[in-house]
């Protein structure tokens, strides 16, 4: 399947022509906002934003919000499960959030209506590099309301050795432009 080339507000997405989505040339396209019309099952984000966490940032989170020696302090954490400091799922979670808001251009920011099938299959170090990868997986168009869809978003954060650190399925929703409906 031929790839076309995005470029949404500074990040280069790729993403899969089809038949029934516009080719689109080789050329990058600036575009600043996604509405539901724009999107598509199959399109991939790619953020080119990175997050580097750092040691007193795991700290400071686990302090306020998940105060888990492993998440505390380096010689404790060596006693524990994981062998050496890491940061709280909860902490990864929050720098996706981060990466997500940089990545999806979506028209009204990104408002959440829930996620399904977050997992964790391996901890975020100190030093480690985050980017996220998003691929759409679903549109729902609303029937009470035309103006708006829910749009199901696979969501891998990855570290920069491009394993998986966090995975989920983000229900977003996303609007039409103003007086565009079906």
């Amino acid at each position: 399947m031929p790839m076309a080339r995005l470029h949404y507000a500074g990040i280069l997405h790729m993403v899969a022509a089809t038949a029934a989505q516009p080719r689109h040339s080789s050329r990058e396209t600036a575009v600043e906002k996604a509405y539901l019309e724009d999107l598509a099952p199959g399109q991939v984000f790619t953020s080119q934003a990175r997050v580097v966490v750092e040691t007193d940032a795991i700290k400071r989170f686990a302090g306020e919000f998940d105060p888990q020696p492993w998440h505390l302090n380096e010689t404790v954490a060596r006693s524990t499960f994981f062998k050496e400091l890491v940061a709280s799922g909860w902490h990864t979670t929050a720098l996706t959030m981060q990466l997500i808001i940089q990545t999806l251009p979506l028209s009204e920011g990104i408002i959440g209506s829930g996620v399904d099938e977050l997992r964790w299959p391996r901890p975020v170090r100190p030093g480690d590099t985050l980017r996220l990868h998003c691929e759409i997986i679903d549109i729902q168009e609303s029937k009470l309301r035309p103006s708006r869809g829910t749009v199901r978003v696979r969501m891998t954060t990855l570290n920069q050795d491009d394993q998986p650190v966090q995975t989920m399925v983000a229900h977003l929703l996303a609007f039409r432009r103003s007086g565009e409906t079906t």
